[in-house]
């Protein structure tokens, strides 16, 4: 039974973890003061134990296997247990981590003002919070990467603690001229983003042909992008900037997305109270937006 005994070393576990998390082993070598020599030989000895391959090598580049996917979130769940283990029987207080993860393009500013005074209201508890794309974020909730987690979906899914209505808007600069752009010059998230998906199946059913002409995962190139005359976006009301116009009449339609406020099943009680904070704030935010 000695591979089991190799399967639950946590040393190994971390370096593991480590190197999802730094994105390779030289990276990985540096949060766990180690050398990347050493990374590699825990990895390779993870695989062996194991009898399978956890990453897949691409030059400096390393993304996980179909088995690296499965292994991850029981990874993170048997590290944190042994942290919780060491804590009840040192005695030690008990510092409750969330992981909470937010679309780039959802009210950053107040959003993040809102969780920090959560976090600071409550010293038992430690935010980790991440931004992404909902493909992205959808993945690491299934997983158990995540606790809470807004995401951007199709309408009328199930699994939310809540969820609001997303009207789409074509917008673009006013010195764009949309009338005769052909193919139409899109600024858009990168693939896997629901609203790129909506404006070029729109596009394509109405027999437009379509560009991409400007692409970032990050909400702030893509109003820039569009303050500069770049292209056409199809977003959602919240993310129209100064210097933005909506020009709805010149696209085709587009049905509305849904954001839905989702949290891990059993939550835990920090957890729980963070997911009923944001769900007010998006209350709120969803009452100021239809003002």
């Amino acid at each position: 039974m000695h591979w089991v005994a190799d399967m639950l070393d946590l040393d190994l576990l971390h370096s593991f973890v480590s190197v999802v998390d730094a994105g390779g082993f030289t990276a990985a070598g540096e949060r766990v003061h180690r050398s990347q020599s050493t990374v590699s030989q825990q990895i390779r000895k993870l695989e062996e134990s194991l009898d399978c391959a956890l990453f897949v090598r691409e030059g400096r580049q390393v993304s996980l296997t179909e088995d690296g996917e499965r292994l991850l979130g029981y990874a993170r769940r048997m590290l944190a247990l042994s942290t919780e283990v060491r804590e009840a029987v040192s005695g030690r207080k008990r510092v409750d981590v969330i992981r909470l993860g937010v679309p780039d393009d959802f009210a950053a500013d107040t959003l993040t003002a809102v969780v920090s005074a959560f976090a600071r209201s409550r010293p038992g508890v430690r935010l980790s919070v991440r931004c992404d794309l909902t493909s992205s974020l959808s993945r690491s909730l299934e997983r158990g990467d995540l606790d809470v987690a807004l995401i951007k979906r199709e309408p009328g899914a199930s699994g939310a603690v809540a969820t609001w209505q997303e009207n789409l808007h074509w917008i673009c600069s006013p010195a764009l001229d949309l009338s005769d752009a052909e193919p139409v010059p899109l600024v858009a998230f990168p693939q896997g983003c629901i609203y790129r998906n909506r404006a070029i199946h729109a596009l394509e059913a109405a027999g437009r042909h379509w560009r991409i002409a400007y692409e970032s995962p990050n909400l702030t190139g893509l109003q820039a992008a569009l303050t500069g005359g770049l292209g056409v976006a199809l977003l959602e009301r919240r993310c129209i900037g100064p210097g933005h116009r909506v020009v709805d009449a010149a696209l085709p339609a587009v049905p509305s997305t849904e954001l839905a406020l989702c949290v891990t099943d059993p939550a835990r009680e920090p957890a729980r109270q963070l997911a009923m904070t944001i769900r007010d704030f998006c209350e709120k935010e969803t009452s100021r937006l239809a003002a």
